[in-house]
């Protein structure tokens, strides 16, 4: 039977996987072999969408069944510190597909002068904001994992131990180089 704590260590493992493979699937603007479309926006959307209700989930049901069955503070706050950037990072999608969108309606405009200009400036909102969504995946699966770390079981064996173990012995000093000294004058000095 599974622990509570490596209960709660191996849900915030997992929550941190299904983000990473949200940011791994992120378009690259220079990289053809990942699509820039709003297609794809969409779905790294929804997908993220159903991350950011998992979170929530997790947040509720172990805060609810906390004092029932044992499930760590650590994890319901590791689980709610990483609501923020995960926001962040749909918001950041949002600003994309916004930004697909309009590219789209203004495609028309074709030769008409500022055109190039108003493709530079898109080029660099769209990679602006996928460097944030980037930004924000990265911060919300490091904060999971960082959370799964201080609740494992491992770990908390290591810091017992760690407590009940003495004082480490000083470690030993390296012999005094020796300095050869010289005899006052007058008296010759002898070796052993």
């Amino acid at each position: 039977m599974i622990d509570a704590a490596s209960s709660d260590a191996l849900a915030l493992r997992a929550t941190a996987s299904g983000f990473d493979a949200v940011r791994a699937k992120l378009p690259d603007t220079g990289n053809p072999d990942r699509p820039l479309d709003n297609i794809t926006i969409a779905f790294q959307l929804s997908t993220l969408g159903t991350l950011l209700t998992e979170l929530a989930d997790e947040v509720l049901h172990r805060a609810a069944e906390q004092n029932r069955k044992g499930h760590t503070a650590p994890a319901v706050m590791g689980f709610a510190a990483a609501v923020q950037p995960a926001c962040q990072a749909v918001s950041a999608l949002g600003a994309v597909a916004h930004q697909l969108s309009a590219r789209g309606q203004a495609g028309h405009l074709g030769d008409e002068p500022g055109a190039q200009d108003a493709c530079d400036v898109d080029r660099l909102m769209i990679g602006d904001a996928l460097g944030m969504a980037d930004q924000a995946l990265r911060e919300t699966s490091e904060g999971l994992r960082a959370a799964a770390a201080a609740i494992s079981p491992s770990s908390a064996r290591v810091d017992a131990a760690r407590s009940r173990s003495t004082t480490a012995a000083p470690s030993p000093t390296p012999p005094a180089a020796a300095v050869p000294s010289t005899a006052p004058s007058g008296r010759t000095g002898r070796g052993r």
